[in-house]
């Protein structure tokens, strides 16, 4: 069994090798991720009570960008997860640091909700808190997507593909921006992943045709 599991951690290792990180910083940015998933928690859910509000100067400007719809959607929240998991220092320091952003902002924006806007969104939350949960796998996932060796490729496939299907509009053979927003979100997570021209002239493609076979079970439409 230890030979197993030490086989194991040779092979990770091949694909990204993690890097040591004293006790103290890292709590120190555990506590940071939890801190900044809360703080953008309660701005989400305050957006969202902001836009109902048409007296308010900027309500022109928050309905025509849409940014209450936005930060409600899963393509923001999904690269400020894969920019926390992939340039954390280790695949377990990523996975505490998105899992404890999502329980931050989960948390916050359920509050928020609770306290200030007046009633429960039990249903939901539930998504949201399904998500949290399967955030910490998640994020190991990612943090080895900025590896070196061709598993880290398919890894970005997979990647691409889901950021596709949460940022564009997918349907047989086409898939379109769902606006400005979400087009910036979508070379946001280019720009994180990016390792080398080659690299991405082979995950990008391959990442559009798999969200088009996914596309039909994709059940965050």
């Amino acid at each position: 069994m230890q030979t197993r599991k030490k086989s194991a951690q040779i092979s990770l290792r091949k694909i990204r090798k993690s890097k040591r990180t004293p006790p103290a910083r890292a709590a120190g940015l555990a506590a940071l991720s939890l801190i900044f998933g809360a703080a953008l928690g309660f701005f989400a859910k305050w957006l969202d009570d902001l836009a109902l509000d048409s007296t308010i100067k900027w309500h022109r400007l928050i309905e025509r960008l849409d940014l209450s719809n936005f930060f409600s959607e899963l393509a923001v929240w999904l690269l400020l997860a894969l920019m926390i998991a992939v340039f954390s220092r280790s695949a377990v320091q990523a996975a505490v640091r998105v899992f404890l952003f999502f329980a931050g902002m989960c948390a916050a924006y359920h509050l928020y909700t609770v306290v200030f806007s007046g009633f429960n969104p039990r249903q939901y939350m539930m998504l949201w808190y399904t998500i949290t949960l399967a955030s910490p796998l998640l994020a190991a996932v990612c943090w080895y997507a900025k590896g070196k060796r061709a598993v880290s490729i398919v890894l970005d496939c997979a990647i691409f593909a889901v950021f596709v299907l949460a940022c564009f509009s997918v349907g047989w053979l086409y898939a379109s921006p769902r606006g400005g927003l979400y087009l910036l979100v979508f070379l946001g997570a280019i720009a994180v992943l990016y390792r080398s021209p080659k690299q991405t002239l082979i995950s990008l493609p391959a990442g559009f045709v798999l969200a088009l076979l996914l596309s039909p079970i994709w059940p965050f439409h």
